[in-house]
């Protein structure tokens, strides 16, 4: 029943869409925000509408008042706008983000609204692709770039599949064979990655012993009698027979089962996988959460135009420049959480914190902060806040936590929310994941006022316990 009121809303954007000519699209900066332009661009090219998009890291107030002096005859907003409320702007949004119950409205299709679950059901690429689909459709290819978006946001990574939204958007996407879905391991870096250094870079779950170890994971792999290379050339996961796969599994659960891991933990190994068959094998293309890696590397360093044109289709000068971003975004990444270690991270009860300052990137924080919840050295029973300076008056800040935590009444979004409002800042998000600009200087209040809203959320959930 969900669904239908899902592809009615859909069904009532795409008919505002078809009685405008000229579209001005406003999309987020990370996969799914770039994933979910690409879409927008696509299904108003093939209708022969007027366009045009930029990328923007956050929606502020300031923000929204700019794009409303443009005057453009409609804005969509794709991955982000859930936060306007009572805007004097011709406006369709299609988010997936945290909303209030005054954003119902007939032009703001977000599963928040239809009792959803934002950050596991269906991402910003999936409700722009729903849009596209219900304008024609015959843009049901482009349910390719809606999966991409959903595994840049991590939306399989809790059941280690695809469920809810996401889901009926799979069907079209192996309809229209643009999608294949395997069974595999669920680490990172299944294409390009040498084997060692894709179980290196391990985590959750984290294999004792050898994830962050290089000459660990070398002497595993020798003493399972894995060949390393083929010739001059490191062999990938894609490589390896089933039976050595096989082989490293049951290794690695055998070291999480002696660690004490439980075989919970040893679940997580294996899960879906998906790839794109109209790409190259062993490339960051034809594997989704590779791709949307890549992607992450292109407007985060405000190249807006590179993940665009790749995802548009393009693979020769703007690849080539993306692969170039890349390595550097993953070196930024590799520096930012040596930055953070050294400076070390700060403990209060209910919460624990890190101030990069100028040392990591703010489009980047969000992703260093969730790479040390996942560092084995590192806490994760309490969130972890990331902040980053954004310019001379404004501070990044990036909170995650863990499923566990979510699962006990932590809700991130509200909680950043309230926080960032007390010091008059902005933020928003998910339950898992949230972020806020918040005024510089003011850092202390507004981690006084988020422990508290945490506190009041994990005691609010062990009264109704």
């Amino acid at each position: 029943m969900w669904w239908i009121a899902v592809l009615d809303r859909a069904k009532s954007l795409a008919d505002i869409i078809r009685k405008h000519e000229d579209i001005h699209i406003v999309t987020h900066i990370d996969a799914d925000g770039i994933t979910s332009g690409a879409i927008a661009v696509q299904a108003l090219s093939r209708l022969g509408k007027n366009y045009s998009i930029e990328f923007i890291k956050q929606l502020d107030p300031s923000t929204i008042e700019r794009i409303r002096d443009e005057n453009h005859e409609l804005v969509w907003f794709t991955d982000l706008g859930s936060s306007i409320s009572n805007s004097s702007l011709s406006m369709i949004i299609s988010d997936h983000h945290m909303c209030t119950d005054d954003s119902n409205s007939f032009f703001h299709l977000n599963p928040h609204l239809f009792g959803l679950d934002g950050s596991i059901y269906i991402s910003g690429a999936g409700v722009t692709y729903l849009v596209a689909k219900m304008l024609d459709s015959n843009n049901i290819d482009l349910s390719a770039l809606a999966i991409i978006g959903a595994c840049g946001d991590l939306q399989e990574h809790r059941y280690r599949r695809l469920v809810g939204g996401n889901r009926e958007i799979l069907k079209d996407a192996i309809d229209a064979n643009v999608v294949r879905v395997e069974t595999d391991i669920q680490y990172f870096g299944r294409e390009t990655r040498p084997i060692h250094k894709l179980l290196q870079y391990s985590t959750d779950p984290i294999i004792p012993g050898i994830s962050g170890y290089e000459s660990n994971s070398l002497s595993f792999l020798y003493e399972k009698k894995i060949l390393l290379k083929d010739d001059s050339s490191w062999r990938r996961w894609i490589d390896l027979s089933k039976e050595e796969k096989r082989i490293i599994l049951s290794g690695i659960a055998q070291r999480l089962l002696l660690k004490g891991f439980g075989h919970n933990m040893v679940k997580k190994l294996i899960g879906e996988v998906y790839t794109l068959p109209r790409e190259e094998v062993g490339t960051e293309l034809h594997d989704a959460k590779e791709f949307a890696t890549l992607l992450n590397s292109t407007a985060r360093y405000g190249y807006y135009d590179v993940g665009l044109q790749v995802c548009l289709g393009d693979r020769d000068k703007w690849l080539k420049k993306a692969r170039s971003l890349l390595r550097g975004h993953r070196q930024n990444l590799v520096e930012g959480v040596q930055y953070v270690k050294g400076e070390g991270i700060k403990q209060r009860r209910y919460l624990q914190f890190f101030h990069a300052g100028n040392g990591v990137r703010d489009t980047i924080v969000g992703i260093v902060t969730n790479m040390l919840l996942n560092d084995s050295n590192i806490r994760n029973d309490i969130p972890l806040v990331g902040f980053a300076d954004k310019n001379s008056r404004e501070v990044k800040a990036s909170i995650r936590t863990t499923q566990s935590l979510v699962d006990q009444g932590v809700d991130l979004s509200v909680a950043i929310r309230k926080a960032a409002s007390h010091v008059n800042g902005v933020g928003g998000g998910h339950s898992i994941a949230a972020g806020a600009t918040i005024p510089k200087g003011e850092e202390e209040r507004f981690l006084e006022a988020l422990e508290e809203e945490i506190k009041t959320q994990l005691s609010s959930s062990k009264d109704v316990l």
